[in-house]
């Protein structure tokens, strides 16, 4: 998680739980003759020797079956506004019910939620968490009105087999399906569950080898850029983000071959939200991103080409807003994730010069309808 939203704790959404906890395989591995397993659900496709466990620290290796130790476990679960996630292009003012589960693919020295998202790595490799069935999860959606269920916090690649358990069930209800991920997931899961999957905000969190191995703990880059172009051909509804951490990725240089990348291998209607980043985890001694920073990273995104660049974690800037690309019309306001105002019309055009207006259900009612079971 690269620093963008907190879960709040308190009283969950979901409702009931229960305190069976099944087990669960994995649906995607290899066994091997010596009794290791290959994990092909990530593109950290870690070789998993018996008793142990990969590097997002919940999948393990019993007797030469690789099980997800994390299904269903839920460890945050908060209504959410869409906005948080940041989706500025999927359903404006819905709600999100949004889950977790503990446990990360990634390292990221600068994490937001590293409290459950490093949780299962510790000395007791502790796995925390209520269980609770996805049938639970689509009822509290029901009963919320929200309009989409977010798997989000923490990764969500390495809850997968829950999250497509509750994906296939939400979607005959009309209720969309949004992963907040880091991108690494390998392509036959993200082909089996892209029926399913109806939007990704994917972080891109740097545009260097580099980087990723040393900040994030990643083999490289290029899973990344593998899965946003596989998840455009997929049509699932793609916006990208990058924190701007000062030091780590917030070079010119490297904020333009991102902007430049979104532009042109994922489209110019795709959005790019430059966030600020608040020092975390092991990036305390780091300032936070200068306000000027991220002006200048909205810059290069509309140098690049790009149509909708909004800066995050600054509340009440005017690039949070969204512009018609052709006539330069005030569309949607915002203030933080709330919708002040929303213009666009119910056909998803701009009201003045009639030009289409990118995403999902720009100016349709975020509700899901009442009745809805």
């Amino acid at each position: 998680m690269s620093g963008r939203e907190r879960p709040r704790h308190g009283g969950s959404p979901v409702g009931s739980v229960r305190e069976v906890i099944p087990m669960r395989e994995a649906r995607f591995y290899e066994r091997r003759e010596d009794g290791r397993v290959r994990c092909t659900l990530c593109a950290q496709y870690c070789d998993i020797k018996p008793g142990k466990r990969g590097v997002c620290g919940v999948r393990e290796n019993r007797d030469g079956a690789l099980y997800a130790m994390n299904y269903g476990l839920v460890v945050a679960a908060n209504n959410d506004p869409i906005e948080k996630k940041p989706f500025f292009h999927l359903y404006p003012g819905a709600w999100a019910l949004s889950v977790a589960t503990v446990g990360c693919n990634f390292r990221c020295t600068f994490c937001q939620n590293w409290d459950i998202s490093q949780m299962s790595k510790g000395i007791d490799r502790r796995i925390a968490g209520q269980y609770t069935e996805p049938q639970a999860i689509t009822q509290a959606a029901v009963r919320a009105r929200c309009r989409a269920v977010a798997f989000t916090y923490s990764e969500p690649t390495i809850f997968y087999e829950w999250a497509y358990d509750i994906a296939t069930e939400t979607t005959k209800l009309g209720i969309l399906n949004v992963f907040v991920t880091n991108g690494y997931i390998a392509p036959e899961p993200l082909r089996e569950i892209s029926p399913y999957l109806h939007g990704a905000n994917v972080d891109l969190k740097a545009f260097s080898d580099k980087s990723y191995r040393k900040v994030m703990g990643a083999p490289g880059l290029q899973p990344v850029l593998d899965s946003l172009v596989l998840m455009k051909q997929l049509g699932i509804w793609v916006e990208v983000t990058t924190l701007v951490v000062p030091t780590r990725n917030d070079s010119e240089g490297e904020l333009r071959d991102i902007a430049r990348f979104v532009s042109r291998e994922l489209g110019p209607e795709t959005p790019w939200h430059v966030s600020r980043f608040h020092p975390q985890f092991k990036d305390t001694d780091l300032p936070p991103t200068p306000i000027a920073t991220l002006r200048r990273a909205y810059e290069i995104g509309r140098e690049e080409g790009l149509r909708y660049v909004y800066t995050g974690n600054v509340p009440g800037d005017e690039a949070e807003h969204t512009f018609c690309h052709s006539c330069g019309a005030l569309l949607i306001r915002r203030m933080g994730f709330r919708i002040e105002r929303n213009v666009v019309t119910a056909d998803g055009l701009c009201p003045k010069c009639g030009t289409p207006v990118a995403g999902v259900g720009m100016g349709e009612d975020p509700m899901l309808p009442m009745g809805t079971s």
